[in-house]
């Protein structure tokens, strides 16, 4: 089994990035997906299976990251909102 990882931040999104891949039906400035699966197919399976607005193609579209299942390691961290003070 792996991990499949998207992330996809809008926040800054402008006319110049029209063509960039949209992950979901409602609108976001910041979109993630994770999910546990033996294969990339499986995964866009089941987010598919959820019938949450997540569009297959355009996450097909966008790479991802792929972690084994088998290992241990870090996913995902993230701070928001810091300052830069030092």
């Amino acid at each position: 089994m792996n991990i499949y990882f998207w992330r996809h931040n809008k926040t800054y999104h402008s006319y110049s990035m029209i063509d960039e891949p949209c992950l979901n039906n409602e609108f976001y400035l910041d979109a993630l997906a994770m999910v546990m699966a033996d294969s990339l197919d499986e995964a866009l399976a089941k987010l598919a299976e959820q019938n949450a607005g997540w569009r297959i193609e355009d996450l097909r579209a966008l790479p991802c990251q792929v972690f084994p299942g088998d290992k241990a390691g870090v996913i995902f961290t993230e701070l928001r909102g810091t300052v830069n003070h030092l």
